[in-house]
């Protein structure tokens, strides 16, 4: 069945909205280790700007930051272009807007989940690598960062499912997603229930094809390790 003829267009759709999430989701760990690392430093004006900025974003919809960063930063941007003497107008590109956005939500979330796997790490095992002669920053690359990655598996594997879901709101942005797609032939077709159902089943493709990868990985990370009986 090739959905009167929308279906390669629904998988072009669908195929942008992965690159969507797998670019916001590698953004938004680096957001967030920088903002765990932020929160658990001894720095008080770093502690605070990362505490601003995981509460801001939990306290506000995802669709109003989608518009705000990219109506509102186009008018941003534009406005600090003509003060440098640019007078063409600049368009933020739908996908750059998109992955930014999303990542600096996810960032936050992913900031709180990468701050209890470090705390998660038992101290002592940095003050033996130290004292073995290790350089703190091999300590953190060999001991420190391996551990953290493995409690921090569950959060990860919360965040990215949520996140492929979120990146339906890019289409009221212009980018032509899976979402638009669907919507684009719902509408052409006057078929909605049939269209959004396939739309729903691919989302439901994706999700379901992540849990299976993180399960194994979860699996991969755990060897070796000792499971503590109540």
């Amino acid at each position: 069945m090739n959905l009167h003829g929308y279906l390669p267009s629904l998988l072009e759709g669908a195929l942008l909205t992965l690159g969507v999430a797998l670019s916001s989701m590698a953004l938004a760990m680096v957001l967030g280790l920088l903002g765990a690392m932020a929160k658990l430093s001894k720095y008080r004006v770093a502690k605070g700007v990362a505490t601003v900025y995981t509460t801001l974003i939990r306290g506000v919809p995802d669709l109003v930051l989608m518009l705000l960063i990219f109506f509102g930063g186009q008018v941003a941007v534009n406005a600090i272009a003509l003060q440098l003497g640019h007078e063409e107008y600049i368009d933020i590109n739908p996908f750059v807007a998109g992955v930014a956005t999303i990542a600096f939500i996810f960032g936050a979330y992913l900031t709180e989940a990468f701050r209890g796997a470090f705390l998660a790490v038992p101290p002592g095992q940095r003050e033996a690598g130290l004292a073995f002669g290790m350089s703190p920053a091999q300590v953190a690359w060999r001991i420190t960062f391996p551990q953290m990655f493995r409690h921090a598996l569950p959060g990860l594997s919360n965040n990215w499912l949520v996140l492929i879901k979120s990146t339906a709101i890019v289409s009221v942005i212009g980018l032509h997603d899976l979402m638009m797609r669907g919507s684009q032939a719902a509408a052409g077709t006057r078929e909605p229930f049939v269209f959004y159902l396939a739309v729903a089943l691919i989302y439901l493709l994706f999700t379901s094809v992540s849990e299976l990868v993180f399960d194994q990985l979860q699996k991969r990370l755990s060897t070796g390790v000792r499971r503590h009986s109540l």
